[in-house]
Order: structure tokens, then sequence, then C-alpha cells
């Protein structure tokens, strides 16, 4: 029998559905397991299973209620005491053996508590300039990694203490010092005072190398060469986290994850293991637009977030304010030309969408020209309409040593002013415009929460 493998995208900022898309996915193929290619803690795909039970996974695959296995990928970042509190949840909810389902690559990064102190001590030295961080420690985390590789906190030191406990206290010893000179202001402020107060503790490095520990014999750690054997027991679900926009090298910096948001992981661990299988890309989106954080958006619409208040996305301490707009085909075209192309696209909330009288859809941008040009190249396609520029299709960088090139994306965006032209009144005549002007099937439609709300449209996806 032929084995596939599906790669779940959000091809936009992140909460486009990608966890009640792996769940419809895990309940309807012969999944085996649900492989988790990016991010870590930061992630929140919400579920709620067809008999009501809800769970926002972060750090288990999104596949768990229908009985899918899990495993981490060397891409994923660890956050054990994150992933204790999940299961515990999962637990109540009758899932009590979801660490015998779990299997974890030794090369995994794992996020010290220091790591997540610095990072939500750093954001709020940020003031007005936040750069919309979850505060868990991933872009910390990250950059640490590539600071100091040899101190790096991986999966398979978990499995010796004393190894743990000396890299979890090179963490403490270089983070306070770090902040010293900030830690008794800030220890004042009921926003860090815990973090400030975790730095300066003496024992804390070996408490916690103690408590992480203990937590890492729950599960399997294993070598990166498992997945052959994963793969060899059924279909592979990869389920990504955040979303494309927000990639590290693609997204718009500053304005991004520590994380590649793109397709590329996946495929990275499939060609490592020799897989022979069918790939399908499958692209997740709303039937409209979001952003939870800073940066630009530029079909935001106020009108629409009062409108749309969402269930699950609350304005929080370090992300802010969750903002909605309309759908953005040219950011749409950019997501997928940086994913390398997708086969396939998943549309969520259409039910919510349906409710919005005057709907409408944002075909291109009017850009002033001065803005077009990054090291003497253009950045978009477009055409000069006036006294502005009309873009509907940004570029892929295809180099990417630096970030310069994304921030002269960024400030485009900041200054873009979408056109629009009104939406289909009939979901299917919304549909067939979205396929239309992404060249990109829509095989899978969602109303409502659950599996019992998705169907199939066009064809079938090859996991199915």
């Amino acid at each position: 029998m032929e084995q596939n493998a599906t790669i779940v995208v959000d091809l936009g900022f992140g909460d486009a559905g990608k966890g009640t898309i792996i769940d419809f996915l895990a309940r309807k193929a012969r999944i085996s397991t649900v492989v988790r290619f990016n991010g870590g803690a930061q992630a929140a795909h919400n579920v709620i299973a067809p008999d009501g039970r809800h769970h926002t996974f972060a750090q288990f695959g999104s596949g768990t209620l229908a009985g899918a296995r899990t495993h981490l990928s060397r891409f994923m970042l660890i956050d054990l005491t994150a992933m204790a509190q999940e299961a515990e949840h999962l637990a109540q909810l009758g899932c009590d053996d979801v660490f015998s389902r779990l299997t974890v690559d030794e090369d995994a990064l794992v996020v010290t508590p220091f790591q997540k102190a610095a990072n939500r001590l750093r954001e709020i030295s940020r003031g007005d300039g936040k750069h919309g961080s979850c505060g868990m420690g991933i872009g910390e985390t990250m950059a640490d990694m590539l600071a100091f590789p040899e101190w790096a906190v991986r999966a398979r030191d978990l499995r010796n203490p004393e190894t743990l406990e000396k890299k979890m206290r090179f963490f403490q010893e270089m983070k306070r010092e770090e902040f010293r000179h900030q830690l008794e202001h800030l220890a004042f402020n009921p926003f860090a005072k815990n973090e400030a107060e975790l730095l300066a503790t003496p024992d804390a490095a070996a408490l916690y190398a103690r408590h992480l520990w203990r937590l890492a014999m729950r599960f399997r750690i294993v070598p990166g060469s498992y997945l052959r054997t994963i793969a060899a027991a059924g279909d592979l679900l990869f389920e990504g986290a955040q979303g494309v926009l927000l990639d590290e090298w693609h997204g718009f910096h500053p304005y991004t994850t520590w994380s590649t948001a793109t397709p590329a992981n996946a495929l990275e661990l499939l060609s490592e293991i020799g897989y022979d299988g069918s790939i399908e890309r499958l692209g997740v989106l709303r039937a409209y637009f979001t952003r939870h954080g800073a940066g630009p958006f530029v079909t935001e619409d106020s009108g629409l977030s009062v409108m749309l208040p969402d269930a699950f996305n609350k304005p929080g301490t370090w992300q802010g304010d969750f903002r909605v707009g309309w759908f953005d085909l040219v950011m749409a075209r950019y997501a997928i030309t940086v994913s390398g192309g997708i086969d396939s696209l998943a549309i969520t909330n259409l039910d919510r969408f349906a409710k919005i009288p005057d709907a409408k859809i944002a075909m291109a941008y009017h850009v002033p020209e001065e803005r077009m040009v990054h090291d003497g190249k253009r950045i978009a396609l477009s055409r000069i309409e006036g006294n502005m520029t009309r873009v509907d299709r940004l570029f892929r960088k295809e180099t990417l040593t630096d970030l310069t090139y994304q921030e002269a994306l960024t400030r485009l965006l900041q200054s873009a002013i979408p056109e629009y032209r009104p939406a289909p009144g009939n979901e299917e005549g919304y549909l067939q415009l979205i396929e239309r002007e992404l060249s990109v099937p829509v095989t899978i439609t969602s109303h409502g929460p659950t599996a019992l709300g998705k169907h199939l449209r066009t064809r079938l996806l090859k996991a199915a």
C-alpha cells in the first residue's frame, strides 16, 4: 500500500485552524503519527472533539484526541513544564496515555526557565516597540543555540542530570549578568517580578534540572532515524506551528518568529529518511485574515475585530490584541510562493464569514513608488497608476543571507492601501474566486469547530 504524508501549514499569521484540520484528517485517514516540525510551547492549536471535549495543543500533536501518536522532531522546541501541564489536562479528558504515545528526537532543543524569563524581560524593555512575542522563550533559545551551540540544552541532555544542571546554570548566570543592572528595578514591575526573581535565585538551576529530569522519564527520547520506523507504521501527518507570514526568513522583520513555518523542515525530515511515498502540502487559511500581536496587517478592519471576536484568542500580556481583517490575496500569494508551492487549501471559519454583511476581498495594494525598490531591485510585481503603484504580488528573495530585504517588505506593507472588490454573495462563488486567484484548489471547507463541520471538496486529499 502506498505511503502518504500530508504537510499542514498555516498560510497566514497563525491561528487559521491548523489544529482542527489535523484532528479532522487524523479521524478521516489512516494516520499513524502526527509529526510536529517547528515551533514550541507558544503554539495554541485548539481542537474540539465531536463529543465536546476541548484541548489547546502546544507540545502534543493535534491528532491526539483522535488516537494518533505524537513525534516531536528535532525542529521542535520542548518546554517540559508546559508539556506536563498539557498532559494533565489531556488525562482529565480521558487521554491518560499521552506520554506512552510520545517520542522526542534527541536533538530537539529544550527551553530553559531562564531563557523564558529573559525573553519576557526583553519584550517588556521594548516598551511601545514590542515585537509581539508570545513570551515563551522560543526566540531566546534559538538565539542562544546559534551563539553558544555547545551549551544548548538538547533532549538527550534530559537523561544526564549532571550535564543538564551544568547547562542550566550557564544560562541562568548569563541571563542574570545581562540584566543585572535592571533586576532590582524590574522586581517592582508586576509583569517582570517573577522573571527577575528567577534569574536571581541561587539554587534555581539545580532545582529545575532535577525537575526536568524527572519529567523526561515519562517519554521516549529517540534518534532522528526513528522517523523511518514511524513512517513504516502508517501515513504521516506533519503539523506546522504559527504561520508562514511569521516565518523567520520570509516573514516581515522584525515582527516574526524564530522558526521555519514553511513546509521546508517537514520536507527535509522526509528527505533524510528517503521517503518515497506521496507528499501533499496543505495550506490552511481562514475565510478572513487575523493577526495576534504587533506587525503590519494591511487589511485590518477594527469593525471586523468587533464583529468577529475570537473564542480562543484574547488580548494578552505578551502578544497584545487579536486583530481581524479581510481576506488578502497579496499575502496569500506571497505565502504560497515562499512555501515552494501548495497543493491544496483548507478554508476555515466559513460559517462566521457568511454572517458578515457587505463582505469584500483585497485584490491588490496601492503603495508609494519609493517603497518599491531595495538594493537597486524591485520587490514586487507592480504597475504605476497615478501617484501610486499597484501591487498584486510580492517577490521572494531567493538567497537569504540577512533580513534587510524582509525589512524592506515590512516598510512596503506599512504604507500599503488595500484595493478591494465585493466578495461573491455565496460561499461557492467566494471559494471559486480564491481558487482562481491563487491557482490552488480548495479541498477542505470548515464550518464550525469540530470535525463534523469539515467537508472534502473538489477532490480527495491523498491522505484520505
